[in-house]
């Protein structure tokens, strides 16, 4: 019986994200440009495994920190850099 129920359970939630709407794949397409104000500067970077292009705010003594193994990217810090 427990088989069961975790069975069906597999197979809603499966169901589920066939059944789900691809709008955030299609919001993420259509992003604003990112724009630095006084003080800060803009990263930008071209991910490696992915070849998605990312760009972010940072403060201008800030280092822009980039993980590409983890598509990751971050504001670093003054005194650590991108620890």
């Amino acid at each position: 019986m427990k088989r069961a129920s975790i069975l069906a359970a597999l197979c809603i939630g499966a169901t589920a994200l066939l059944l789900a709407p691809e709008a955030p794949l299609a919001q993420q397409a259509k992003k604003a440009a990112v724009k630095a104000g006084k003080g800060e500067k803009v990263c930008r970077v071209k991910m490696i495994p992915s070849g998605e292009r990312r760009s972010w705010v940072c403060k201008t003594e800030e280092p822009c920190c980039v993980w590409h193994e983890i598509n990751y990217t971050k504001c670093g810090s003054v005194t650590f850099g991108c620890l």
